[in-house]
């Protein structure tokens, strides 16, 4: 089957429960329960996180955090919100700040991911997440450094002292080809928030051929342009 090579490295961190293509937002929802919950946005740009995670719980502590000279901060225009600068590897928090560190279509840009990445483990508590996405087959796009696979980046993680729980597919490589091709046209923006091409013609394939939810997941995976990831520091 298609991706079994990729299934044999990570098992049940591609999931079951659904096959549905994934946006990193939906990973505010796992904040609230009565508590006020600590999250800082890394490479947070413009800082629009925080309305998510505000709609999930009311009293979160949210801070976004980028390096001065992302062409993302330089459109920020919201004053209602902490925002602080770092030099793109040095955390400036104090160890185990941080109940949830969310990281949207950051990592890819980072010159240096495992100093970062063991700067989130260490500012992050006992049991946090580490909660984003990343692009995998992705074109080169506003300074981007690397691509990753989700195997790739379970074994940064791993070095860093964070535990990948689940990889889930985002959009596929193919629409943003095309996309990066055409220009950047903005009507494609509705292949975020809806099963893109290549992705509804897999799960078209899934429902004829019956495979399960973990099948079609492997599959998206493969041709995912971006993908989603949930971590636990251990």
């Amino acid at each position: 089957m298609l991706g079994d090579d990729l299934r044999a490295l990570l098992g049940d961190l591609i999931p079951r429960d659904h096959a549905r293509q994934t946006l990193a937002d939906e990973y505010a929802a796992l904040c609230g329960g009565g508590r006020a919950w600590r999250v800082m946005d890394l490479g947070c740009g413009r800082g629009d996180s925080v309305d998510l995670f505000r709609a999930a719980d009311p009293y979160v502590q949210w801070v976004g955090v980028d390096v001065a000279a992302s062409p993302e901060v330089a459109e920020r225009t919201r004053t209602d919100a902490t925002f602080v600068t770092f030099d793109g590897v040095h955390l400036p928090f104090g160890d185990e700040t941080f109940d949830l560190v969310f990281c949207k279509q950051v990592l890819e840009h980072v010159e240096r991911p495992a100093p970062l990445l063991a700067e989130v483990a260490r500012t992050l508590r006992t049991g946090g997440l580490f909660a984003g996405s990343v692009s995998q087959l992705e074109a080169f796009h506003s300074r981007s450094t690397f691509g990753y696979t989700p195997y790739g980046l379970a074994v940064l993680l791993r070095d860093a002292g964070l535990e990948l729980a689940e990889v889930r597919p985002g959009i596929d490589a193919f629409t943003l080809l095309v996309w990066r091709a055409l220009g950047m046209p903005r009507f494609f923006a509705r292949w975020w928030a809806r099963e893109s091409p290549i992705n509804r013609a897999i799960s078209l394939l899934g429902r004829l051929a019956r495979w399960d939810a973990q099948t079609v997941n492997t599959a998206k995976l493969v041709f995912a342009g971006q993908f989603c990831f949930l971590a636990r520091k251990r």
